[in-house]
């Protein structure tokens, strides 16, 4: 049972000085006993409260807690505060854990009580390689459950040791968390022969090691966005209701000496294609024969000389870091080129970008994108990601969309949920990662481009756009079939077949079953980012056109769910009642020289209808890389004169053939 939050705005605290337990030496026998009884002590007066002083309003209770933490711990607030930020935007989540077993407002990390091994790519029906001229691929890699876990998956217990406080309580209690994550703070700033410190530029150090890495490019990259968020500033509301606020500190300089006492080692970037703002290391995918004619994990390749790179596909691993690095070394399994850390952001890179990678379920998508699996799980109740992860991972799409020319939307940034089915068959085995908790309005401010509304309020095209934290659609399935999952912000927006929140859910033919709410369920739903025509309007409701039917979501102008937007649509050509939608934008058959075998060019399940709209992401040529063999001599990039166009078709993209539709402006 989760207990109330303490008041930590209840008493006067300590004075700030340079004598509290954790700027002393360390000592043995009896004076360490006394020194943890002090701590103790010191996090007690301000936290629990021992001379009643006006309690602080509802809302400030958690500013109190970091100023608190502050007092007890000669942490400086705005240290506190940065870091606590660059975790988790100073949410709590509840007291649920993060991907990475980490909790509360400081993400401390507690993997035996949080994390669960699973196994992502060999689940389902989908084939990562998405190719019909090979036989599916169904890699037997699992990934083995971790018995020794790193330093930065176990902070909370070190925390509960420095503070006296249980495991349950920094767990539960959001003040309590932010005393545990001080605690750690100054235990850092003392194994660094340093005292505490008022002055913010003290603790660069300290707060590099806070980060977990073992390395001194993670670690650098961590401390310098806390104190890029320090110098800025920043002020929000957190999923709890609490105001927050940390004031910008534009000319901090921090002092970065004591890092070389902080005994990290050394990694290297070298044979990354990485931005130099981000912590990158080179971990190769192995190319490689194992017998039969067959070999893994991905095929070479020469884009974009070849073919273009055109998508950036984002992935959760459903497993913990360690694991899926030893499954993308195995020849064996599929591949993806960049993995993204939790803790830290840190990220390692696998198949260079002129390589195809094994991932998307699309080979299509596989070959003109690139794939990038982000630590995390996805039905986890609660699952939520780490400021540091979203920043890396913004900073690294930003760099590979300029260098190869990738729009920055939603039809281009795909999720692995939004990559369509390759033929009818392989529809409902597609994935569905990384699910409706991923925060894409966040990720897209970081990206630099912000959605918001481009066009008057009648247009006739809408950004899906919903307030993340106040949209909490009921989802189920996260921990067993059938039962809700913990109430989240989320990305996603239900849609119905009328404009009545009791009316049917909206189905997609193509995955053969009746729409429920469950979590992996997306015949039913749309995602914020994404573009689609407008259909209909009733009231607070808006229709798109979506999966072929209007599709009804509640939009009120007050709390507007999406924002009007300007952008290209398809409708079918003069004459047509109706044209398919294909999974792939293949050449037509007489395209194909000898020697490669015709790919079949077969339309999904749907039909786009007359007087039907949907957003284009593009016109793309149909294009087929042929490479089924570990000698690459033989692949070839096969294109025809068809061209296509990609749509939002519903809440995955598809394609309909250029010849067959007519494109206007919304």
């Amino acid at each position: 049972m989760r207990q109330p939050p303490t008041d930590p705005g209840r008493t006067a605290g300590p004075s700030r000085r340079t004598t509290l337990p954790h700027s002393r030496p360390r000592s043995g026998g009896a004076t360490s006993i006394a020194v943890r009884a002090i701590a103790a002590a010191a996090l007690t007066l301000p936290l629990l409260g021992a001379a009643p002083t006006p309690a602080p309003p509802a809302t400030a209770r958690l500013q109190q807690a970091f100023a608190a933490a502050s007092a007890a711990y000669d942490v400086p607030q705005s240290v506190l505060l940065g870091v606590s930020y660059l975790q988790s935007r100073w949410d709590g989540h509840g007291g649920a854990p993060s991907v990475t077993g980490g909790y509360g407002p400081m993400h401390l990390t507690d993997a035996r009580t949080a994390l669960a091994a699973a196994d992502h790519h060999g689940e389902g029906a989908e084939d990562p390689r998405g190719d019909d001229a090979r036989p599916a691929l169904r890699p037997g890699a699992r990934a083995p459950r971790t018995t020794e876990l790193p330093d930065r998956l176990t902070t909370l217990p070190k925390a509960a040791r420095l503070t006296g406080l249980s495991p349950e309580r920094l767990r539960d209690d959001p003040a309590a968390n932010v005393a545990g994550g001080a605690a750690l703070l100054a235990e850092a700033q003392r194994e660094l022969g340093r005292a505490g410190s008022e002055d913010p530029a003290d603790w660069y150090a300290a707060v590099a090691l806070f980060s977990g890495a073992d390395d001194t490019t993670s670690a650098v990259a961590y401390a310098n966005d806390v104190y890029e968020v320090i110098r800025a500033g920043q002020e929000r509301v957190t999923d709890e209701g609490q105001r927050v606020a940390l004031a910008a500190r534009p000319g901090l300089a921090p002092d970065t000496s004591a890092l070389a006492r902080a005994g990290l080692r050394e990694t290297s970037a070298a044979g990354t294609e990485c931005p130099r703002t981000v912590s990158c290391e080179w971990i190769p995918a192995p190319y490689e024969e194992f017998g039969d004619g067959d070999y893994g994990n991905h095929d070479l390749g020469d884009r974009p000389a070849s073919q273009k790179i055109r998508y950036i596909v984002v992935h959760d691993t459903e497993g913990a870091w360690e694991g899926v690095l030893d499954m993308v070394q195995d020849p064996t399994y599929v591949s993806w080129q960049y993995s993204l850390r939790s803790t830290d952001g840190h990220i390692a890179q696998h198949v260079k970008a002129k390589d195809v990678a094994w991932h998307a379920g699309n080979w299509y998508v596989n070959a003109g994108s690139i794939g990038l699996e982000h630590e995390g799980f996805l039905t986890a109740p609660d699952a939520w990601y780490t400021e540091a992860m979203y920043r890396s991972s913004a900073r690294l799409v930003k760099y590979l969309a300029g260098k190869y020319g990738i729009p920055l939307d939603r039809q281009h940034i795909l999720g692995h949920d939004t990559v369509p089915g390759t033929t009818t068959a392989n529809i409902p085995g597609m994935h569905t990662d990384p699910g409706p908790y991923w925060d894409w309005r966040h990720y897209f401010e970081l990206l630099g481009r912000p959605l918001k509304a481009t066009a008057g309020k009648h247009s006739g095209v809408v950004t899906i756009r919903p307030d993340y934290a106040a949209n909490r659609p009921v989802f189920t399935g996260c921990e067993s079939a059938g039962e809700p999952c913990a109430t989240h912000g989320s990305s996603a927006v239900r849609l119905y077949s009328d404009h009545d929140e009791n009316s049917p859910l909206m189905r997609d033919i193509g995955l053969g079953s009746a729409p429920t709410t469950g979590v992996n369920d997306l015949s039913s739903r749309v995602s914020t980012g994404q573009q689609y025509a407008v259909a209909d309007r009733w009231g607070d409701w808006t229709a798109i056109w979506y999966l072929g039917q209007k599709a009804w979501f509640r939009n009120p102008e007050q709390r507007p769910t999406a924002v009007p937007a300007k952008g290209k649509v398809v409708t079918p050509r003069k004459g047509l009642d109706s044209v398919p939608v294909y999974g792939r934008a293949y050449p037509e058959k007489e395209a194909y020289p000898e020697g490669v075998p015709a790919q079949a060019v077969s339309p999904l399940p749907y039909t786009v209808l007359k007087g039907q709209k949907y957003v284009t992401g593009g016109k793309v040529p149909g294009e087929y890389y042929y490479a089924v063999t570990f000698d690459g001599s033989s692949h070839r990039v096969v294109r025809g004169e068809d061209q296509y166009y990609e749509i939002q078709f519903g809440h995955r993209v598809g394609f309909v053939r250029a010849a067959d539709v007519t494109v206007r402006s919304s």
